[in-house]
């Protein structure tokens, strides 16, 4: 499982597929999590500002995040 490092309180879903280079653009990003494909915490998520806080863990195509406060 990778670590995502925040600074800020939170971050929304579609810019830590961004981030985490699991989509290269923010419409990517808008459509993979539209098509139910992302899990957040176990469960499909289709908010892409959902806010994702330190703990949270992202599930895409076999890959694992987790939220961490840096």
């Amino acid at each position: 499982m990778e670590k995502i490092s925040i600074e800020t309180e939170y971050i929304k879903l579609d810019s830590m597929l961004k981030y985490a280079a699991v989509a290269g653009t923010g419409g990517e990003a808008k459509f993979v999590i539209n098509e139910g494909l992302v899990f957040v915490n176990g469960e499909v998520c289709t908010q892409r500002g959902k806010k994702l806080r330190p703990g949270d863990r992202v599930e895409f195509q076999g890959m694992s995040f987790e939220i961490v406060q840096s």
